[in-house]
């Protein structure tokens, strides 16, 4: 009889703090013998080096770009000395430091009594005052400002830091926490009392009941809207839902001894829903229209609710219960007639959540607007009065991924788009310009690469960085116009990198499960690879619909694949079917069918990629991932045993009805059905065949922690081997460093058949050696 390993480490901390960063050092620096091998010391001592070594450590890459009030710009850079200020003033085409560091270290050290490195300043953000004379930072508890043309320093205040925490995302709005709201010319004020609507006089200070029917179970918001006009009201008639509670226990609080028990609301698959119903009022005559709620009954939300400019009519967004119908919604302030402007309708799901996009144009005469009804996202031009689609704007087997802008005097629009350039990565993002006939389309990024803009306020110019896996950050200023370079800012230097040998990521692409649709990904190799040896395969998944997820820029922050590799393994990373960002049938394998998560066309791949290259040893495979890739990778052995033989699982998503509803319903369905099961890890865990490792977060308010423990009852019920690693005090988490090291000794030990180091007796070696 086999007994389940059940893991349970109760602490963290000698590996997190001090000691380990010494045990880091200690291993870089050299303990055991050099020798060629695959998951033994040696190995991990390298992988701990190149970290090390790798570690900011890609220059003259600006990560992020900002732009002033007078449409200059500023970024952060490193340099081979250190962390630099750049502004750019694009109609002066030039640039220059932002400035004089040395100067501002001087003077800051001076007036604080602390030395001051000037290329490693205690600040990474500055703002610029209005004539960008002048610039502002906060350092050593105060602000300063500096006067960018004559040198003048000086100490503006004290610094008060913003609160960190910006809530739970989980937490629903109140809609009783409203503020009484002034009418635009703020004579009156509407609010809620008694559940019921009111206005109230500023003169004479004399309230007026409006509505009558409001109750405990079936009030009104305290979210008004005043028309433009000031003569009509509207609010939600609300009536709310039982909230559902996760509870977990927190069991070692920083400030305390004993655990703490904590509650988050969580809606899951299935779970009741507030039902809202916009009320329409007369304010002079104090009457009540009625909106029938015929067109948005079923709902799952109601959204974007906005007032004509000219107080005609409001609109609304409805996303309807299963996701598979949507509307843009009219209510005319006279009658309440309301009539669907926009209609959206899907046999599996609309992707309301990652492919929405609107705008409308002149105060609703029309709206610029994205949809996937010819099989690709595009944009269409709809007739914002009768709800006709007037022009589709863009079409072709390639997708819109961001509507950036739209010019309503010019007729003209900004965006961002993939897989148009026949001969590049079908995921590569480029900007475009069109016009709104569909005329005009000009291509403003060109380069085979992946795209990043960061348009200028007034639209006119557009920092564009743009880079592959295999090739560096290139930065420069474009003119939107034309897209034509005004300014080369910045081209990285990674040297360094590859002087420690690092080996670029290899992009790879071979046929899917139709043996016609390219599947993409990357293969990662160590630094001291040899095209000889046998290499077991380890797959990094995450096939959550809403996206796709291959590095398609350079992976400067992405350095652990490259470190896992260095133990003696290929490292891969694929984008199935059933993710997004190519045609709609691409996304739609994932519908009620999770559980697929691509895993046809991630064999596949993987095969032709062993054909081409015979290093990769596929008797081998082993898969991690986090959170919906904590499931797709305990589902890998579930129902692909014959390929894959080790997972390591990070907070799973086990079963589809204990996870948010949100997510899940989007892609598998309304109301509950047995594809919910037919999916779940948890039903099916007796499949289980090869070495599974779980790790979970006690207190993950993202995934249920109870989804991870009850796939592991289900195990130890069907009598299955396995190991599960709680993290005390953490919540939705690939593991940290604790639980990066159990996962690359779980492959160590499960693909290569090596025992991993012993961390207690090197530990101890280590503390000796401090003594």
């Amino acid at each position: 009889m086999k007994i389940p390993r059940l893991l349970t480490h109760l602490s963290t901390g000698w590996l997190i703090r001090s000691s380990f960063l010494f045990l880091l050092c200690w291993l870089a620096n050299g303990f055991a013998g050099s020798v060629w091998a695959q998951g033994k010391l040696e190995d991990y001592k390298r992988s701990v080096a190149l970290k090390e070594t790798l570690r900011n450590k890609v220059y003259n890459a600006p990560n992020n770009v900002y732009w002033t009030p007078a449409q200059k710009l500023w970024y952060l850079v490193r340099t081979a000395r250190g962390l630099e200020f750049v502004v750019v003033d694009p109609r002066k085409k030039t640039r220059q430091p932002a400035f004089d560091q040395e100067q501002l270290a001087k003077k800051l050290s001076e007036a604080t009594g602390k030395k001051i490195d000037p290329f490693n300043l205690p600040f990474t953000s500055i703002t610029y005052g209005k004539d960008d004379e002048e610039l502002e930072f906060a350092a050593e508890g105060s602000t300063w400002q500096v006067s960018t043309g004559a040198f003048a320093f000086r100490k503006k205040g004290v610094f008060q830091a913003e609160p960190a925490d910006r809530g739970y995302w989980g937490n629903s709005r109140s809609e009783r926490d409203g503020k009484p709201v002034f009418s635009p010319d703020s004579s009156q004020t509407a609010f809620i009392k008694n559940d019921n609507l009111y206005i109230r006089s500023e003169k004479t200070k004399q309230e007026t009941q409006l509505s009558y029917d409001g109750s405990e179970g079936d009030y009104y918001s305290s979210y008004i809207q005043w028309s433009p006009d000031g003569k009509k009201l509207v609010t939600n008639k609300v009536r709310p839902n039982a909230k559902r509670l996760i509870h977990f226990v927190r069991s070692s609080p920083d400030d305390q001894l004993q655990p703490k028990l904590e509650t988050r609301e969580y809606l899951k698959p299935g779970d009741a829903l507030p039902v809202r119903r916009p009320q329409l009022f007369w304010v002079e005559t104090q009457k009540q229209i009625s909106v029938d709620d015929a067109l948005f009954n079923q709902q799952f939300s109601l959204s974007r609710l906005e007032w004509r400019k000219d107080s005609r009519a409001f609109t609304f967004e409805y996303n309807q219960r299963g996701h598979q119908i949507y509307r843009i919604l009219d209510v005319n302030a006279t009658t309440g007639v309301v009539k669907p402007l926009i209609e959206e309708r899907s046999n599996t799901f609309i992707d309301y959540s990652g492919k929405r996009a609107r705008h409308d144009v002149n105060d609703g005469q029309e709206i610029v607007w994205a949809s996937e009804r010819d099989g690709w996202n595009h944009l269409y031009l709809i007739d914002g009065v009768t709800g006709k689609v007037k022009k589709q704007i863009t079409k072709g087997e390639w997708v819109i991924r961001n509507l950036v802008h739209v010019d309503d005097k010019n007729r003209t629009i900004l965006f961002a788009a993939s897989g148009r350039n026949a001969d590049q990565d079908p995921y590569f993002v480029h900007y475009y310009k069109v016009n709104f006939d569909g005329s005009g389309l000009t291509a403003l990024t060109t380069e085979n690469a992946n795209h990043t803009a960061t348009f200028s306020p007034d639209f006119s110019y557009f920092v564009d960085s743009y880079s592959r896996v295999d090739l560096p950050p290139v930065t420069v200023l474009r003119n939107s116009a034309d897209g034509s370079v005004a300014l080369e800012l910045e081209k990285a230097d990674i040297s360094v990198w590859q002087k420690a040998g690092w080996k670029e990521p290899e992009v790879f692409s071979a046929k899917g499960r139709d043996g016609k649709t390219d599947i993409w990904g990357i293969i990662i190799r160590p630094t001291n690879f040899d095209p000889n040896k046998k290499y077991p395969v380890i797959e990094n998944i995450y096939a959550g619909p809403h996206g796709s997820f291959v590095p398609k820029s350079f992976m400067s922050n992405y350095v652990s694949m490259h470190e896992l590799a260095e133990l003696g393994f290929i490292v891969v990373q694929i984008d199935g079917m059933g993710t997004s960002n190519r045609s709609k049938a691409f996304q739609d394998v994932c519908w009620k069918n999770l559980k697929d998560a691509g895993f046809p066309d991630r064999i596949l791949w993987l095969k032709a990629a062993a054909q081409k290259y015979n290093h990769l040893d596929l008797n081998k495979v082993g898969i991690f991932g986090t959170s919906a890739g904590g499931q797709s990778a305990t589902a890998a052995l579930l129902f692909h045993p014959e390929f894959y033989k080790a997972a390591v699982s990070s907070c799973g998503c086990h079963d589809n009805r204990m996870d948010k509803m949100w997510w899940n319903e989007q892609w598998m369905g309304y109301p509950i059905g047995p594809q919910y099961d037919e999916c779940s890890n948890v039903t099916n865990a007796h499949k289980l065949q090869g070495n599974l490792l779980l790790l979970v977060g006690e207190v993950d308010d993202n995934v249920d922690p109870a989804s991870t423990y009850q796939l592991a009852n289900a195990l130890i019920k069907a009598n299955k081997n396995f190991e599960l690693v709680t993290l005390p005090g953490l919540g939705h988490t690939a593991g940290g460093d604790f639980g990066e090291r159990k996962r690359r000794d779980f492959f160590v030990k499960s693909l290569l058949g090596v025992d991993p180091p012993n961390w207690n007796e090197i530990e101890k070696q280590v503390a000796g050696s401090r003594n």
